[in-house]
């Protein structure tokens, strides 16, 4: 039987850290194709560019695997592994991160590394996005090998709903080992944005954008909780944002 064909993307560009960890798992799996941004693109959420110019080269910074380095974010680089790098080939998988830092809770909605699983998920295939905790210039990907290869695994043996995308994040390396993997819901939390107001060397304002991440979430069953308690979280997220518990409280209004 054929290999499972995976296709491999980031928000952090094709040269960061969790994209050769994460290449390098997916080769244990199956043939692996890279599309991703030539550069950082975090925080670019759904982004997708339709008034410049889209360029894709192809790289042979991974070892035996076919890769190509786009001008463009994240979901523009699913697209055009979709419809032009892979063409007819459809992928069994496709799997982005692993992004350096968090995508829990409400982050998933900013996250470029998301929106390359998500991009996949709208396209009809199994998808999952990973993370690992730890913002450190430093941070060890080390124990992100186990949880990402079992969970990509278990997606290509048993599949997945369609237009489903998994949201796994992992806790930062610590002395102990991981307690194991949970299936939650996202956490009720966000982040309280702060702009800082500062001066370049000619005197012109400028803003930086900061603040502090809140968890409104008491529960034990949600990503964030996991994260706290050392388990790899694992949320099935859905790109219909419909409210569908608020259409009946709408329809009794005077339209």
């Amino acid at each position: 039987m054929s290999k499972p064909l995976i296709l491999v993307s980031n928000d952090d560009g094709i040269t960061s850290q969790g994209i050769k960890v994460l290449v390098n798992e997916m080769k244990k799996l199956g043939e692996v194709i890279v599309v991703a941004p030539d550069s950082p693109q975090s925080g670019m959420g759904h982004a997708i560019t339709i008034g410049n110019t889209l360029r894709l080269t192809e790289t042979d910074i991974f070892e035996g695997v076919k890769a190509y380095k786009c001008s463009g974010t994240p979901a523009d680089c699913v697209k055009l592994a979709k419809f032009h790098v892979l063409k007819d080939r459809r992928p069994d998988l496709v799997v982005s991160g692993i992004n350096h830092g968090s995508n829990t809770s409400i982050s998933v909605l900013y996250s470029g590394t998301m929106s390359a699983a998500v991009e996949g998920a709208i396209e009809g295939l199994p998808s999952i996005g990973f993370s690992l905790c730890d913002y450190a210039a430093d941070a060890d990907f080390s124990h992100t090998c186990e949880p990402v290869q079992k969970i990509a695994k278990q997606v290509l043996e048993k599949g997945m709903p369609k237009g489903i995308a998994l949201n796994v994040n992992i806790p930062p390396k610590q002395n102990d080992n991981l307690k194991g993997i949970k299936v939650c819901r996202q956490a009720h939390a966000k982040w309280q944005e702060e702009f800082d107001q500062r001066f370049d060397p000619n005197g012109r304002r400028y803003f930086w954008l900061a603040g502090n991440f809140v968890n409104f979430d008491k529960g034990e069953d949600n990503d964030e909780w996991a994260i706290a308690n050392n388990y790899v979280s694992v949320v099935p997220c859905q790109y219909d944002l419909t409210a569908h518990h608020a259409i009946s409280a709408l329809n009794e209004w005077d339209l």
